[in-house]
This record gives C-alpha cells, structure tokens and sequence, in this order.
C-alpha cells in the first residue's frame, strides 16, 4: 500500500513536470526539471525507508530481591554427615565415590 501512494505520487510529479514546460514561459526546461528531481528524490527516498520499525521493550522498574534463600537439603557435602545422611537416605543405591545415587526413574543424581 504505501509503494501504491509513492507510484501515484511520483506518476503525478512526472506528469507535472512533462506538462510545466508549456506554463513556464521562458524558464521552463528549468522548472521542468527540478519538478522531474523532485518526484525522483521521492521515489528514491521512499523506498530507501524502512517499512518495520522494531522497538525494543523497556527494562523492568523494580527487580525485588529473592523472599528467601534456596532450600538446603541435607549437610554439606562430601562431610562425614552428609554420607551417613546419603547412605541412610538412598541405600544401596548411593555411590560414595562419586556422590551420585540411582533413582526409581533409572537416572543418576548428585545427593543433597
């Protein structure tokens, strides 16, 4: 649509300036061509205009800090606590060389 009104614009400019020569006298190749430039330089500006304009979104006002701190599960690890607390949690399903233990899904996961 708007290549549609710039097409109509610079046809009625051309046409203007091919029908100016006849009306301006003695100056009328002069006025016959600046009106031509004139409906060129619309035509070229047009289309070297972006079509979309992208805005990027504003940043948030206000980040508030977290409520509360992430949830501890057990000792820290690699303690002596914390293998007794894996043992007893996990079974034979703990491996104390790595810190992993296998769950009813087949998946390995680190003990908390």
């Amino acid at each position: 649509m708007h290549t549609r009104k710039t097409l109509a614009a610079a046809g009625a400019l051309t046409l203007i300036a091919f029908a100016a020569p006849a009306y301006a006298g003695g100056h009328g190749d002069a006025v016959g061509a600046g009106l031509l430039g004139f409906g060129v330089g619309a035509v070229v500006g047009s289309a070297l205009t972006p079509s979309t304009v992208v805005v990027a979104p504003p940043p948030p006002a206000y980040a508030p800090p977290p409520a509360y701190a992430p949830a501890a599960y057990g000792p820290p690890p690699w303690s002596p606590a914390w293998y007794s607390y894996c043992r007893n949690l996990h079974g034979p399903y703990f491996n104390p060389n790595t810190g992993y233990f296998q769950a009813a899904d087949g998946g390995w996961y680190f003990c908390r």
